[in-house]
């Protein structure tokens, strides 16, 4: 079963007397894990929370990526692949392309893989995705090809960070049409702070590596924004750029309302 929405439609059937209840049964009674040996595959995580299994590409060959998204799609679930290298990405869109499997794309600069099922089906809300500095751009680009793969309409704005802050202010009418803003930034991590004053939504902060040796590999950053005195500031991990969207395509799938 692909989707809570796949399985709403199936009951709607069954109250409309168009699907007799064992039918009903039979099209929505599967494993709840696909075993392929080196993993579990979670096949029914997109209907209880909307999205599915995510695949985490560092530390696995690019055959076990192909795998699991190959079962993904198995059960008409799309795939995301992150932290994939252009390496794996090559061997797995070549797999799929043998496989007849069309709406497949690799971002390079994203390191990210995404595979749909089906065409996607157009985006709702939106996410504004902001970024410090071009340093930065590699994790603000995850969060914006995740958010994007999750459902969302995304707004990016780059290269706004404090050292001239005139850069962000110009883009506030912008900035407040967002449901939910990701504000990536690494050297001092003040970028977030400030953005959360400004506007009345919610702001994810993801701090990146990027600095100084007294930067130490993101934990100033980290430290600043979770020590931010503008209150509507979450955090996530160093580099995270998909728990940020991950997290804001939650928060923009409640503001635009029931799955």
């Amino acid at each position: 079963m692909r989707s809570r929405d796949a399985v709403r439609e199936v009951l709607a059937r069954v109250a409309a007397g168009q699907l007799d209840v064992d039918a009903a049964l039979e099209s929505v009674a599967t494993a709840p894990v696909t075993e392929l040996g080196f993993a579990h595959v979670d096949v029914q995580r997109a209907v209880r929370t909307g999205v599915p299994e995510v695949i985490y590409g560092s530390g696995k060959t690019p055959h076990q990526i192909a795998a699991i998204v190959t079962s993904l799609l198995e059960r008409e679930q799309d795939a995301l692949a992150t932290r994939v290298d252009a390496h794996k990405a090559e061997h797995v869109l070549d797999t799929l392309a043998r496989a007849g499997v069309a709406h497949a794309t690799y971002h390079p600069s994203a390191r990210v893989l995404v595979v749909r099922a089906r065409p996607p089906e157009p985006g709702v809300g939106l996410i504004g995705v902001v970024s410090a500095g071009t340093s930065d751009q590699a994790v603000a680009d995850e969060a914006a090809v995740v958010a994007e793969a999750l459902g969302a309409n995304v707004l990016r704005i780059d290269d706004v960070g404090i050292a001239g802050v005139h850069r962000v202010l110009r883009r506030l009418e912008d900035l407040r049409r967002c449901r939910v803003i990701v504000v990536v930034a690494g050297m001092d991590g003040a970028l977030p702070g400030l953005v959360a004053g400004l506007v009345t939504v919610p702001v994810i902060a993801a701090p990146t590596s990027v600095g100084y040796g007294a930067s130490f590999g993101g934990i100033a950053a980290l430290l600043t924004m979770l020590n931010a005195c503008a209150p509507g500031v979450s955090v996530v991990n160093i580099d995270n750029g998909f728990g940020a969207a991950y997290q804001a395509a939650l928060i923009n799938r409640i503001a635009v309302g029931p799955a």
